[in-house]
């Protein structure tokens, strides 16, 4: 609600920073705004999937929101700064996988990477039957959420549980610098 409410009124109240006399430039103002889009999107997930609020979870989860490609738990690690201890980082990130909010994504050295799952995703059952493309160059790992995985027939007796595919190669900005 007062995501929406931020959204459809940004330019009043920039129209009201212009207009009067105020010591809040617009752009720290706008920061502030996407600032508090942020937060209330953060937790209308936490919510949604029935968690508690922790800073962890706050911490964690707003890593992802802010990130371009996929994290590892290293990365998440040295982003929160060790205000949380391995165990803590590991439980939750098994939390989100859980409750589709994040989704597992293998790599080519058989390591695991995460990223932020779709709306369609839900407690039980991922929705990300995507292409995942990591970059030979700068080992960032893209979710390609336009490129479906085709369908494959399996044969009689066999059920699908997952399909992951990964594609390596190089990047489109890698590509450009070289």
């Amino acid at each position: 609600v007062v995501r929406k409410f931020l959204r459809k009124n940004t330019d009043f109240f920039l129209s009201r920073l212009q207009t009067h006399d105020t010591q809040l430039p617009a752009h720290i103002f706008i920061n502030i705004l996407y600032f508090i889009i942020a937060m209330e999107e953060l937790l209308d997930i936490l919510k949604k999937n029935q968690l508690s609020i922790t800073e962890g979870r706050k911490k964690i989860l707003e890593l992802f929101l802010n990130s371009p490609g996929a994290l590892a738990h290293a990365d998440i690690e040295k982003s929160t700064d060790a205000s949380f201890d391995r165990v803590t980082v590991y439980r939750t990130l098994q939390t989100f996988v859980e409750k589709g909010i994040i989704h597992n994504i293998p790599t080519t050295d058989n390591s695991i990477l995460y990223a932020l799952c779709k709306d369609n995703c839900e407690a039980g059952h991922h929705h990300d039957n995507h292409v995942h493309f990591i970059c030979d160059v700068c080992d960032k790992t893209i979710c390609m959420d336009h490129v479906s995985i085709p369908e494959v027939k399996l044969p009689k007796g066999f059920t699908q549980k997952q399909i992951d595919l990964v594609i390596s190669g190089v990047c489109d900005q890698c590509n450009r610098r070289l």
